[in-house]
């Protein structure tokens, strides 16, 4: 996994250019990223920083979380209203790039990209329920005339014939729409707002307002 930071989605903008052009960017809040341990070769066989981000109570965490967070010293806020953080991922990276993370250390976007950078966003789908072919793969339904009945917007036959007599893994049906983990590569950052720990990618992201994404370098970087 490339080196990569968490953060919110805020929702859709627009910026224009120096040029005049007009660019349509989503906001990414980065704010309060935080450096919850190390993972070393010596120690765990490789190297990786846990990056923790978002706030929740700590009476919400269960006790081996909980634990963790007391023996390194990692509570924020006051006895009584301590909060952990609410979303922990690891970044596997370089024993050069971990030595640059030191925990307990917050920091933002900023830290890692500037603004022309090319980046992978992961996040989670926005959840559609239960969906049929038309709306889930795009099929154009059935013709309306000469007959037909009832059978406007199915996915009509699924039947392979006499062999191999099963339905093949995979067919595309009806059934649970989004809420999946999706990857986007190649995104531009627009803009990096270092004073309000704000990233502005070109065009929309996966996910909700106000849902959590990831954002790392990229993988398959391909310039523009």
């Amino acid at each position: 996994m490339p080196e990569g930071i968490l953060g919110r989605k805020l929702g859709m903008t627009v910026i224009y250019l120096e040029d005049g052009r007009q660019v349509p960017v989503t906001v990414i809040d980065t704010k309060g990223n935080k450096v919850l341990g190390k993972r070393t070769e010596s120690a765990n066989g490789y190297t990786a920083v846990i990056i923790g981000f978002g706030e929740k109570k700590a009476k919400r965490a269960n006790k081996p979380l909980l634990g963790f967070y007391t023996k390194h010293d990692l509570l924020d806020g006051e006895e009584g209203s301590q909060t952990v953080k609410q979303e922990i991922r690891e970044f596997r990276i370089g024993a050069e790039a971990l030595a640059g993370y030191e925990v307990g250390e917050t920091f933002a976007g900023s830290k890692l990209f500037k603004s022309g950078d090319v980046i992978d966003v992961v996040g989670i789908s926005k959840g559609r329920g239960f969906t049929g072919v038309m709306k889930r793969y795009h099929f154009k339904g059935s013709k309306a005339s000469h007959g037909q009945h009832e059978y406007k917007r199915h996915g009509g036959s699924i039947a392979p014939n006499t062999y191999p007599a099963h339905v093949f893994k995979g067919k595309r049906m009806g059934g649970q729409h989004g809420n999946a983990r999706t990857t986007l590569q190649n995104i531009k950052i627009v803009q990096v707002m270092e004073a309000e720990g704000l990233v502005l990618v070109k065009g929309g992201v996966p996910g909700p307002t106000g849902g959590f994404v990831r954002l790392q370098r990229a993988v398959k970087k391909q310039l523009a």
